[in-house]
């Protein structure tokens, strides 16, 4: 372990019981190595925990010894603070590299593949992140003509499906985060108040964190629009105050040591229209029956499909999933991207699996979100927060 270490999310036992499942996946699928690229992934198997993923990085495992993380020179410090290898794992690529049209530090990763024995080998590869790019690509297949690149997208995630108890601590402290955080929206929301105003509350209560554990940034920022900007799903914040007669959304998340409890929540100033309190009655019949079904054994389809007919009993359709996973992340999204709650997902519903479960609907004039991040337990399911559902109403 390096000296310098900072003070570790897990001990070193978790993350090789991560990199056990992780070499079985691989096993499987006939891999000798694979470059992990996702941000998230590189903490789950690592540790490394920092803001360069704008930047190329990643971490090469094989099926011996430990991981190897790979990053920008001056990130090397970086990781030798916070992942559990030692420093003889933790390479660094020369600056000239970065951002630069006449060379591509992929050209440093593949010697540094292939100095590891991996250069005939069949090696998995991340293509559909965010963080892997087409250039990464072809400058890897172009310096490295004898292995065989597969594409190995999801592999490291499926592997953290299922939560630990200690992930499940840090989840729920986010998720301490995240109902304080609506606490304050109700408490300080008025009419007038400008909405950056109310963002930076926002932001300062889920930085500041509850009950001495500390809030981590956001992989998504706050979701906050009103009026006909809500009947749109993905629009934040201005300085345009918010208005009596309007509602607005708030889809925020908690984090702490990055893993995310995300939760929306409307506000609706003044004495809501009478398709609110329909569509608020209906989302939360519709979230009941949805939610009867989150318990083991059963499946992602199974909660899409007892929401959307019940749904429908009120009159209302929801055309898109209504929940996907969640745990640990970075910018620019919350979910595992692995299990959604829709039509077609079979995936089996295990004990530490954890899900936002989001029956948002948009109306012509503006949307309603109340959503809850779930724990599937032993038996059934937990609500991991403490915020009161329904709409949130001021006068």
């Amino acid at each position: 372990m390096p000296s310098s270490r900072t003070s570790p999310s897990f001990p070193d036992s978790e993350y090789w019981d991560r990199i056990e499942k992780t070499r079985a996946a691989m096993e499987a699928e006939g891999l000798d190595a694979i470059l992990i690229t996702d941000p998230s992934n590189m903490a789950w198997i690592s540790g490394y925990d920092g803001w360069s993923f704008y930047v190329h990085q990643a971490v090469l495992l094989s099926h011996e010894g430990e991981p190897v993380w790979w990053g920008r020179g001056m990130d090397a410090a970086g990781a030798m603070r916070t992942v559990f290898m030692e420093e003889d794992n933790i390479f660094g690529y020369e600056d000239f590299y970065v951002q630069n049209p006449d060379k591509h530090p992929m050209e440093d990763l593949a010697r540094l593949v292939e100095a590891y024995g991996h250069g005939e080998q069949r090696i998995g590869v991340e293509l559909d992140n965010y963080y892997f790019s087409a250039k990464a690509y072809q400058t890897l297949l172009k310096s490295m003509p004898k292995a065989e690149f597969v594409d190995c997208t999801g592999l490291v995630n499926w592997q953290r499906s299922i939560k630990s108890d200690t992930e499940l601590i840090y989840m729920r402290r986010a998720a301490d985060i995240v109902t304080a955080m609506h606490a304050k929206i109700a408490e300080l929301a008025e009419p007038g108040m400008p909405k950056h105003r109310l963002v930076a509350e926002i932001y300062h209560t889920g930085i500041s964190g509850v009950g001495g554990h500390w809030g981590d940034y956001p992989a998504i920022v706050p979701m906050a629009p009103s009026g006909l900007d809500a009947t749109a799903p993905h629009l934040t914040w201005d300085d345009t105050p918010l208005r009596t007669g309007e509602a607005t959304f708030f889809e925020i998340a908690g984090a702490h040591r990055r893993y995310h409890c995300p939760q929306s929540r409307t506000l609706f100033l003044g004495k809501p229209p009478q398709k609110y309190i329909d569509a608020e009655k209906a989302v939360e019949d519709a979230t009941e029956a949805a939610l009867e079904q989150a318990k083991p054994g059963n499946r992602c389809e199974d909660i899409a499909r007892a929401f959307n007919e019940r749904l429908a009993t009120h009159g209302f359709i929801k055309d898109n999933r209504c929940g996907y996973s969640i745990g640990l992340s970075y910018p620019p999204d919350w979910g595992e991207r692995t299990m959604s709650f829709r039509a077609g997902d079979r995936t089996e519903l295990l004990p530490g699996m954890t899900f936002h479960f989001m029956p948002a609907l948009w109306l012509d004039d503006g949307g309603i979100e109340t959503t809850e991040p779930i724990l599937i337990t032993e038996t059934g399911h937990d609500r991991l927060c403490g915020t009161p559902s329904g709409l949130v109403v001021k006068s």
